[in-house]
């Protein structure tokens, strides 16, 4: 019989596991996969599982939580002359590196995550079981692999759609009316450092069964976040700069939304050369869009537990751009995480 170390090994459907833990500013949530009966994670702690890895996102430019190079199990119970050695992505002992910290009980956080700081971190624990009669000496070798991901909160911005009716799709005024309806939305939210982009309109033709036809404009307008100065503001808090900016263009969407409520009066203060053309009530709509910052991405399939999340493109993908997702290399050159391109 052994003792002082040993224990018995889980039959595979009793195995402890979890498929994703997400890490921002201090907090961490676990994603359970399939019918795991724990999950693997304890405050600001993640544990390993020798039966599948674990991934873990990080948020950038934040610590990850510890990386606990042991199973939930093993951690309960006393390990004899325990020795932990820590492999980062890059296949170097990770021991001594200046932006990790790196307990003598195994434990490992990885300190102002970056992008190009993604990949596996794998942890072999070796450990010695010690029989009662003989004190014969067993050595336990364990290694537990852990796939951390950088990823940023998705930039957003409003897609805002309103219609008008007027006189006639011919009417000269139209252009005029939504030129100045920008500069009055631009002037409403300026101080957000948010503005108007990709501002259209189409003027269609309406039979209705009631008043014959008609005619509107269908205005479609762009709240986005970067008008000019928001780097400025981002400079300030490096850290949180998607999170600022997604707070600023969410209160430039709410006072763009009051402004339409309360059109009717301010179509009769400010347009009154124009008043042929009128608010078509209930006709306000707004939609969410999502991009990410280049070298980042969103993948369903792949980050199902961090879907929202723009997660670090993988080795062998790209994003040059605010795309939503990451672009795949003709030819495999792109190696590295984060790439903006293929070479």
């Amino acid at each position: 019989m052994a003792g002082g170390g040993g224990r018995p090994r889980c039959p595979p459907g009793a195995l402890l596991g979890v498929a994703a833990v997400v890490v921002a500013a201090g907090w961490v949530r676990a994603e359970p996969k399939g019918e795991q009966s724990v999950d693997l994670i304890g405050k600001n702690e993640v544990y390993g599982d020798t039966s599948h890895e674990v991934n873990v996102y990080v948020k950038v430019f934040t610590n990850s939580p510890f990386l606990v190079c042991m199973d939930l199990a093993l951690s309960q119970e006393r390990i004899i002359d325990p020795n932990y050695l820590w492999i980062g992505p890059d296949g170097r002992d990770l021991e001594g590196q200046s932006y990790v910290n790196l307990t003598e009980t195994g434990k490992l956080m990885v300190m102002g995550f970056r992008e190009s700081m993604s990949g596996a971190y794998t942890c072999t624990l070796s450990h010695k079981i010690i029989e009662t009669t003989t004190q014969e000496e067993t050595e336990l070798v364990e290694a537990y692999k852990f796939m951390v991901y950088a990823y940023r909160e998705a930039d957003h911005a409003y897609q805002v759609s309103v219609r008008f009716s007027t006189a006639c799709c011919k009417l000269k005024t139209n252009d005029l009316f939504v030129e100045k309806l920008n500069k009055i939305l631009n002037s409403t939210i300026s101080y957000l450092t948010c503005h108007i982009t990709e501002s259209s309109y189409k003027c269609h033709s309406i039979r209705t069964p009631k008043n014959g036809l008609q005619y509107e404009l269908f205005v479609n307008l762009l709240v986005n976040p970067f008008a000019p100065g928001w780097e400025e503001v981002c400079h300030k808090v490096p850290y949180d700069c998607e999170d600022v900016t997604n707070r600023r263009v969410r209160q430039a969407a709410e006072r763009i939304g009051k402004f339409f409520h309360q059109l009717r009066q301010i179509l009769e203060y400010e347009f009154h050369a124009v008043l042929a053309i009128q608010y078509v009530d209930n006709s306000f709509s707004m939609t969410p869009i999502d991009s990410c910052r280049p070298g980042f991405g969103k993948n369903h399939h792949t980050h199902q537990n961090c879907a929202s999340c723009c997660v670090v493109c993988g080795p062998g993908t790209y994003s040059p751009n605010n795309e939503v997702t990451c672009r795949t290399c003709a030819r495999p050159q792109a190696r590295m995480y984060g790439a903006k391109s293929c070479y």
